[in-house]
């Protein structure tokens, strides 16, 4: 693995991820709030400092996406040890996220026999939603932007899905579902 900072980055969410497991497990809220801080730090700067110091690779495409999936798998489940009550309010709405999280990945696994990593602008807007909302519902007890973060998680999904039908072979880093249409009529897609 090329030791780069953005890589760096995502596999220290990979990495933290059985640490927030065990925030929740011990019954440690404080730290669970660090670690999750932290771990959305790495997710916001890896791509940035990637493409500031031109790092990208389809490797470091990769780590993001595995350290998003490990984030986003042990976050319910540290919460539900922390705050059981709050997550069994909550449970349609975290079950429903779950869902349209997977659905895209399983749509791109069946059709080119790995995970997409499209990181496209719609997937980064709603990962910023998604961790403000996780800090407010869990953090205040407020879940209206957890709810809306949901909503917009059918957005993600939904062209996610739409850019996986539109390429002809899996891809990383396609901004939006109009690059991919570029992408496969060969007219470029940066």
């Amino acid at each position: 693995m090329p030791l780069n900072i953005p890589n760096l980055l995502s596999f220290f969410r990979i990495i933290a991820a059985p640490f927030l497991l065990v925030t929740g497990w011990f019954g440690m809220p404080t730290l669970f709030f660090i670690l999750f801080g932290l771990m959305l730090l790495s997710d916001a700067l890896d791509g940035i400092i990637a493409r500031m110091l031109d790092q990208t690779s389809e490797l470091g495409a990769r780590l993001d996406s595995y350290g998003d999936i490990l984030t986003y798998l042990t976050t319910p489940l540290a919460a539900w040890w922390l705050w059981p009550e709050l997550i069994i309010s909550e449970i349609n709405y975290i079950i429903a996220a779950i869902i349209i999280y997977v659905l895209p990945a399983v749509f791109a696994l069946f059709k080119f026999g790995k995970l997409a990593s499209y990181h496209t602008w719609i997937t980064k807007a709603s990962a910023v939603l998604m961790g403000i909302g996780v800090v407010f519902l869990l953090g205040f007890e407020n879940n209206l932007l957890f709810h809306i973060a949901i909503y917009f998680l059918v957005i993600e999904m939904v062209e996610n899905i739409a850019i996986t039908f539109i390429l002809p072979a899996q891809k990383s880093n396609i901004h939006s579902i109009w690059h991919a249409w570029k992408e496969r009529t060969g007219k470029g897609g940066k």
